[in-house]
């Protein structure tokens, strides 16, 4: 029978050739090693995972490939510990996954016990806050940043015979400030509420009355929950933070402890002044309600006041802004060229100034007493109104002066190549009378001729100037009385009480003329008055 040419040639099973059974064999025990490496290693080959190196103050219960976490997740694992001579120290080395990227500058880690089937002990890391800066490959976290766990045999190390020694007595004083009972010396300067009963007994009464410190507390505990969610938990965050910082500054903290021990012992030698600081507590603490409830009732207007002034606030920039070419304009005018030089010149004159100051010391009194003899004594006589009978201008005598000096300069307005001159019109008649010696006892006398006889002179010439007294102030002196003068004795003759009887008989007469006739009265009155002192004075 013919073979279909359109079918394929078959080739007998022994004249076949397959795959050579040395190089399948290889290729399995490959694909073994390989599967065995990957169920082992856990790592890809010819690949590095990140590196990061810590300082531990002690790494005894830690192990190379112990786990490496966070949050209870492994992310890596204990490569290498490197100790440091001379310490307990050591640096470990930890490769950490992609997943447990990114690790920051203030990350933390600490060693930490496995459950009890795990054993050993894992690192848990904390990666630290997202805005802090990133760490790189292989760098190395400080010690600061590092803990540790605290092992039994570390307690039982703390507590050596002196500690328990001391803690002994601690627990026994305590029992004996419960059970003591007080004397009376005891009790003295302590509260009658608790006087005869133990510490015990007084901290059981206590409970009967700390039903509103306890509500007072329960409301600052409420309080500290904070008015958002999770201020609580912010706190305690920021409060690790604070004690994370102070953690870095250990040798600060050291003095601190050794300055907070100064401080108790000064205060335990304070005690007696401690206690009644103590007992003024309460009524501080009423006074402090009082003063917060008036706090809480001023903060609403305080609260306006505060929108009232955010828009000034608001243009405060703008007004600084403004204010630097009057800066500028300022500066320049305090430089060298202006006042800064004006100082310098002015130096010599403070000097003289610091001078003068000294002796106005000296002067200053004595313009007191300049002041007080104007103010109390001067003053006081320029402004008496003088009684002069129907020649009384009802003024001040000081007006009357400045009047004087008003006219005597309207008289005095002729001038000649010698100077102003007054013109004065003297007259004569049948009485003669004397000035007096002009100048002093040593003086001329001069003569004159009146129409009248003379009535008396006022004030009285008492014969002698009265004695200076420079001892005498000023101001302690009495405003004189220009009205009660003395009327003396007219020159020639007469007596003193005559004179005064004439001068009133004048002035009675003048008075009826005045009357009849006013002007005319008043001009003859007036002319009669100056009839002595006619012929007196000259031109000029």
């Amino acid at each position: 029978m013919a073979r279909d040419k359109s079918q394929k040639r078959t080739v007998p099973r022994k004249d076949r050739t397959g795959a050579d059974p040395f190089l399948v064999g290889f290729l399995v025990l490959l694909a073994a090693v390989v599967g065995t490496y990957f169920g082992f290693a856990k790592d890809l080959p010819f690949t590095s995972d990140f590196k990061v190196r810590a300082v531990f103050e002690s790494a005894n219960s830690i192990r190379p490939n112990s786990p490496v976490r966070i949050a209870g997740v492994n992310v890596g694992k204990v490569v290498g510990i490197d100790r440091q001579d001379g310490t307990n120290a050591a640096t470990l080395t930890m490769e950490v996954k992609d997943k447990g990227l990114p690790l920051h500058k203030d990350a933390t880690l600490k060693i930490r016990p496995r459950i009890f089937l795990e054993g050993n002990f894992f690192v848990d890391v904390e990666p630290g806050t997202p805005g802090s800066p990133t760490i790189d490959d292989g760098d190395t976290l400080p010690i600061t940043q590092t803990a540790t766990p605290v092992q039994l045999d570390e307690i039982l190390t703390t507590l050596q015979n002196d500690t328990r020694e001391d803690l002994k007595t601690a627990l026994d004083g305590f029992g004996t400030a419960l059970t003591y009972e007080p004397t009376g010396v005891d009790d003295r300067g302590h509260d009658p509420v608790v006087h005869g009963k133990s510490g015990a007994q007084a901290l059981n009464d206590s409970y009967r009355t700390g039903g509103r410190a306890l509500k007072n507390l329960s409301i600052v505990n409420e309080a500290m929950l904070g008015t958002e969610p999770r201020d609580l938990s912010k706190l305690i965050k920021g409060l690790g933070r604070v004690t994370a910082a102070l953690a870095t500054r250990q040798e600060q903290l050291g003095d601190l402890v050794s300055n907070l021990n100064t401080t108790m012992g000064s205060l335990a030698s304070e005690q007696d002044n401690l206690r009644a600081t103590v007992r003024t507590l309460a009524p501080t603490l009423e006074t402090a309600n009082r003063t917060f409830a008036s706090l809480n009732a001023a903060f609403p207007s305080t609260r306006a006041f505060a929108r009232e002034i955010l828009p000034g606030v608001r243009e405060t920039a703008p007004t600084i802004t403004a204010s630097f070419p009057w800066i500028t304009q300022t500066r320049r005018l305090l430089g060298p060229d202006e006042l800064q030089g004006l100082a310098q010149d002015l130096r010599p004159t403070t000097a003289a100034l610091s001078k003068v100051v000294d002796v106005s010391l000296d002067l200053f009194p004595q313009a007191d007493l300049v002041s007080k003899c104007l103010t109390r004594v001067v003053l006081p006589t320029g402004d008496i109104k003088i009684d002069d009978g129907t020649l009384s201008t009802d003024r001040e005598n000081y007006k009357e002066f400045w009047y004087a000096m008003v006219g005597l300069a309207g008289e005095g307005q002729n001038v000649d190549g010698n100077g102003m001159m007054v013109r004065f019109m003297p007259g004569g008649g049948d009485q003669t009378i004397s000035s007096g010696k002009v100048g002093g006892a040593t003086g001329d006398v001069l003569f004159s001729n009146a129409s009248a006889r003379p009535l008396g002179t006022r004030p009285a010439f008492p014969g002698k100037r009265p004695p200076y007294n420079s001892d005498a102030p000023c101001f302690q002196q009495k405003i004189p009385d220009l009205n009660g003068a003395a009327v003396g004795k007219p020159d020639g003759g007469g007596s003193a009480a005559a004179a005064r009887t004439a001068i009133a008989r004048r002035s009675a007469r003048s008075a009826e003329k005045t009357a009849r006739s006013d002007e005319g009265s008043l001009t003859s009155e007036i002319v009669e008055r100056l009839n002595p002192f006619r012929g007196i004075g000259g031109a000029k």
